[in-house]
């Protein structure tokens, strides 16, 4: 059976906070770690009430201080808003303190929009465009340093974190499959072009010093609960998540609202169906059905699990149905 991973952005709830937010975010990571879980992520979102993880490589120190098996890091860093030296360094540090543990995923996407971009950057002159040269300097920090290297990270230098390029469409996978990175595809909230980007990226993959064979993680969204209709009870917080961001109004997730389906209009439910194209919603017996079919119609190397649910144990509980799934997944193959 293939490993599952977690995703999570830190949400802040509708009456909590940051503080919070990261309290919960720290003890997911612990139960991820209990419940046999490969990797735990946290991804860098900007300008958004309802997302704690910004500051990206300092909620992967709160989740890595707080396990100690599991490895932890980015899902990821979005390195058009920083120097790769800074990066570098950071991510070094993280290595230093939690050795063997650490993981960068690296995007393009600004992870806001293009206001909150500018201010991150100052300036958008180049941006996306360097992010091929950008990952290749931020290799070479991360790697030995040679005689008379005028620039080097330290922390950092020949720590040779593990980097994964992260997408949302075949750009990521043509990228990934160049530089021989493994690859994560954002199937839990852009699924449209994941087989086309899994495709391309198996097809022209070049194996490189740290990866022979092609190697994909996939997105999937997860709201298990005792049944089906508490499963889709939990997911209407992150329906109302996506509905308030498409129309330009981001909030803190919000809690589950049994009749906020019914006031959708034809495009939006459209709009959602095609966002939760790859999710189990439901009791641990559909939960199962739909992973299932899922790795069977991607091949997928892994999962990466996402569960926006609003109720923090709730949360925990969806976690912990998953992996029970995946050990009778194992137990069965």
């Amino acid at each position: 059976m293939i490993p599952f991973s977690v995703l999570d952005l830190a949400p802040i709830v509708e009456g909590a906070d940051v503080a919070q937010a990261l309290r919960n975010s720290r003890e997911l990571a612990q139960a991820a770690e209990r419940f046999g879980y490969k990797r735990f992520w946290l991804a860098e979102h900007h300008n958004m009430p309802g997302i704690a993880s910004a500051a990206t490589a300092l909620t992967i120190a709160n989740a890595a201080a707080a396990t100690s098996t599991i490895r932890v890091g980015a899902g990821g860093v979005m390195l058009p808003n920083h120097a790769p030296m800074i990066i570098a360094e950071q991510f070094g540090t993280l290595e230093a303190l939690y050795p063997g543990r650490i993981d960068l995923g690296l995007g393009r996407a600004p992870g806001g929009d293009q206001i909150t971009a500018r201010a991150l950057r100052r300036t958008l002159v180049g941006g996306e465009d360097r992010f091929p040269q950008d990952v290749l300097e931020l290799q070479a920090l991360l790697g030995p340093s040679e005689l008379g290297q005028a620039l080097r990270a330290v922390p950092g230098e020949n720590t040779n974190v593990p980097l994964w390029i992260l997408g949302s469409s075949t750009y990521g996978a043509q990228l990934a499959a160049l530089l021989g990175l493994p690859f994560a595809f954002a199937s839990h909230f852009a699924p449209a072009q994941m087989m086309e980007a899994v495709a391309i990226y198996r097809a022209r993959f070049k194996p490189s010093g740290g990866l022979k064979e092609p190697y994909v993680m996939l997105g999937f969204n997860i709201f298990a609960a005792p049944t089906d209709e508490e499963g889709r009870l939990l997911s209407t917080s992150l329906m109302q998540a996506f509905a308030s961001l498409r129309r330009g109004e981001p909030k803190k997730l919000q809690p589950p609202d049994p009749d906020f389906e019914s006031h959708l209009s034809v495009p939006e439910r459209a709009a959602l169906e095609s966002v939760l194209a790859c999710s189990a919603i439901g009791s641990p017996r559909t939960v199962k059905r739909s992973i299932e079919a899922f790795i069977r119609r991607t091949g997928a190397d892994e999962l990466i699990l996402a569960s926006h649910i609003y109720d923090h144990p709730a949360r925990i509980r969806a976690y912990e149905i998953a992996a029970q799934v995946r050990d009778e997944l194992a137990a069965e193959a």
